[in-house]
């Protein structure tokens, strides 16, 4: 690890520490209080570094509001509940 942090500038090391942050305070085990802020953060940081953002990350920054709490405690077993809950975006994009 230490060695790819050497390899990037210094807007790709900001992307990618932001991008950590949303991993850990967002999508881990406990949501924290300002996970909008870190989500925001890590899309500036996205486009500095002319990262175009996939229709997923853009979907996660307009509908942050609605990821349960307890995200990161889901598991595989409730695979089906991620279905249904992603099916609502799908219907949403559908038309």
């Amino acid at each position: 690890m230490k060695s790819l942090k050497k390899k990037l500038s210094e807007a790709e090391k900001a992307a990618w520490l932001a991008f950590k942050s949303v991993c850990t305070h967002f999508l881990g085990n406990k949501k924290a209080e300002n996970y909008e802020d870190l989500v925001g953060d890590m899309m500036k940081c996205f486009r500095v570094i002319s990262c175009n953002m996939s229709l997923k990350l853009h979907v996660l920054n307009s509908h942050l509001n609605f990821f349960p709490q307890n995200l990161g405690t889901i598991r595989d077993e409730h695979g089906e509940r991620f279905h249904q809950d992603t099916s609502i975006f799908e219907k949403r994009f559908s038309g």
